[in-house]
């Protein structure tokens, strides 16, 4: 049988991202450019990016997710409604759109890749007349990312792996550039190693992002001879902006004297779009006299470079655009399964499905909140308290457990589990609700984390480092290890985390890396039976001994309501985007996956370039009240725009 039934998932950050597609209209004389007027090109529905002109007249096509998941669009200028454009009706992920000659170029991941830890992505085409025939470009083994297609059309580059396995890279992907004739894909030269987000000037000049060797992002520039044939590939290319800031995600004019580019300047908070004069060798800022205090992304000329485009944080407005529901629909590759994305972190289901527990948001004290799983209504259960984690009991709909205390922090911290209760009758127009807080384990024992109900009710396993490792503990559910006591379920030198208890009773599903505790970073699902017997480790990557398995970064674990599946986040994906190009993601290569018990069948649920995680399953089909993110009036938070650039982009080099 199929999974079934309803998982709620975290995704980091993006139901604050809000981006539209903007516009200016660039002068003559770079120095006019303090004069601009910015156009917002989509109509604030959902998430909208990446976007490329088809013409003069701010014809776009772009991504947007107002329907669950990434597909591709047209907007044209005096066309109100956008245009789903033919791409692969069963892909739910696609990136990077361009057209040229009639042809849709772009990125999809709904090809699985030849082995796990590897990224499906490829490039492919489309025909935009009555035959919509689709053509992969990507040989088949091979990873491309950011297609980019020469002025004439007569030439693709991309950031590519070839058939390498992915590393494990997640800031700077090793990536090389490549490219090939569009009418002979299966003809391909590596113009230069090391490069990312390629973009054309003419049909014989390259212009791409790397890390330079004294720790800059910078562009660089790699020349084509006129007979690609002869092309050797030497890997020489020249170094265009300097030192001093970081410069990424290039874009060239037509005539090869400027490109625009996204820049992180020292002492500046947000990411910023740049002209860069070639001849020069001065930049013109762009988007900080218009929007100072807003992060652009990924900068795009018009063919003729009359025009600039990005996509940034649409900002607030009184309208729905502006709200983040509580609860929101993404597609599903699963008939049976339905899949919704959750404005908070570690949901829990209440024992009849119709409430869901949850952390709202770490940095603000936001403690618990409860939602009705139609999206219609919150409260607040716990307030003024950092909570992370929530386990609702399967016997009690009043009672809600959680871990009180810092995140991501040594054995040594204190946190300690919480057992909520509250009435829930009193679940009415209030917005909070009073409800008694018991802690069930003592101040001095340390970092006492993740709690997980047994299906009777009467016990919790939860992580604990009061041994000096991180390891599983049981205690009784309603007393704590006051007078009820506690037992000690995994004892060792590594990391034993995120413990799942089986709503049949028979196991408990954790994240562990015990396989190689020097690694702190590489994770396994392991299962052990509530008595300590039966421990054992399920391989999903590849069976015991294969090279790949060890490499496993997985976390989140919880049953299906039948006991016969896991659901995890996952590394098994690898990198659908290139980070660089993206606000921070802990992880972005973070993705839903579903398992047996023993590992078969393995289905990955979730596409995107995000960190998706903390997933929870019940049976039942959750109807929502509400519809794709920013349709109509909302019931949800006010869209801040708040998220950072990736941590590891430093300014203090």
């Amino acid at each position: 049988m199929p999974p079934k039934g309803t998982i709620v998932f975290t995704t980091v950050g993006v139901v604050h991202y809000g981006f539209d597609v903007f516009s200016v209209t660039l002068p003559s004389k770079l120095d006019a450019l303090t004069e601009l007027t910015e156009r917002r090109l989509t109509d604030g529905i959902s998430v909208n990016y990446n976007g490329q002109f088809v013409d003069e007249n701010e014809t776009l096509v772009y991504v947007s997710e107002r329907t669950g998941s990434a597909r591709l669009y047209l907007n044209r200028t005096k066309t109100p409604t956008p245009e789903h454009l033919p791409s692969i009706p069963e892909s739910l992920f696609h990136d990077r759109p361009t057209v040229r000659n009639g042809l849709l170029y772009f990125v999809s991941a709904h090809e699985p890749a030849d082995k796990p830890l590897k990224s499906s992505l490829a490039v492919y085409s489309t025909r935009l007349d009555q035959t919509k025939t689709v053509v992969r470009l990507t040989p088949h083994g091979a990873v491309d990312y950011s297609p980019a297609i020469s002025r004439t059309g007569k030439y693709v580059a991309v950031a590519s792996y070839g058939s390498r396995p992915w590393a494990g890279d997640f800031n700077e992907l090793q990536t090389d550039i490549v490219v090939f004739p569009e009418s002979d894909p299966a003809n391909r030269t590596v113009i230069c190693n090391r490069g990312g987000w390629p973009a054309w000037s003419g049909d014989s000049s390259i212009f791409f992002h790397r890390k330079a060797v004294d720790g800059w992002w910078s562009i660089f520039r790699a020349d084509l001879p006129e007979n690609l044939k002869n092309f050797k590939g030497s890997g020489e290319a020249r170094r265009i902006t300097p030192p001093g800031l970081h410069a990424f995600t290039p874009a060239a004019a037509h005539d090869g004297k400027r490109i625009a580019v996204a820049t992180r300047r020292p002492g500046k908070e947000f990411r910023h779009v740049e002209i860069f004069d070639l001849e020069s060798e001065r930049f013109y800022k762009v988007t900080e006299s218009i929007n100072p205090n807003f992060h652009h992304y990924n900068p795009f000329f018009s063919p003729e470079s009359g025009i600039l485009g990005y996509h940034r944080f649409r900002g607030e407005s009184e309208s729905g655009e502006s709200t983040v529901p509580h609860l929101d629909p993404v597609a599903s590759p699963v008939k049976e399964l339905r899949m919704v994305r959750l404005n908070g972190w570690f949901p829990s289901f209440s024992p009849n499905g119709d409430l869901i527990a949850f952390n709202h948001d770490f940095d603000s004290k936001s403690g618990v909140r409860v939602v009705r799983s139609d999206g219609s209504k919150r409260w607040t259960v716990l307030k003024d308290r950092t909570a992370f984690h929530t386990a609702w009991s399967p016997t009690e709909k009043g009672v809600i457990y959680t871990s009180v205390g810092p995140v991501f922090q040594t054995v040594k911290s204190t946190v300690q589990i919480a057992r909520i209760s509250f009435d829930p009758t009193d679940l009415d127009d209030r917005e909070e609700i009073r409800a008694d807080v018991k802690i069930l384990t003592r101040e001095d024992t340390g970092n006492n984390a993740f709690p997980s109900c047994s299906p009777d009710g009467k016990f919790l396993v939860f992580r604990s480092g009061r041994s000096g490792h991180k390891n599983l503990y049981v205690v009784d559910a309603i007393n704590g290890e006051f007078n009820g006591g506690i037992r000690q379920l995994t004892d060792g030198p590594w990391i034993d985390t995120m413990p799942s208890w089986s709503p049949d009773g028979e196991f408990i599903a954790f994240s562990s890396n015990r396989h190689n505790p020097d690694n702190v970073e590489a994770f396994s699902i392991y299962l052990i039976r509530p008595d300590g017997t039966g421990l054992r480790r399920v391989y999903v990557a590849g069976p015991e001994g294969s090279d790949d398995v060890d490499r496993e970064r997985i976390n989140h674990v919880c049953f299906s309501p039948d006991s016969t599946w896991l659901v995890f986040t996952a590394n098994l994906g690898g990198v659908s985007g290139e980070p660089v190009s993206m606000p921070n993601q802990f992880q972005p290569y973070g993705e839903i996956f579903v398992a047996r018990l023993d590992g078969s069948e393995l289905k990955r649920l979730t596409w995107n370039a995000y960190e998706d995680g903390t997933p929870a399953w019940h049976p039942g089909s959750v109807e929502l009240d509400i519809g794709s993110l920013g349709l109509g009036t909302r019931v949800g938070d006010k869209l801040r725009g708040e998220f950072q650039e990736p941590l590891w982009i430093s300014c203090d080099i």
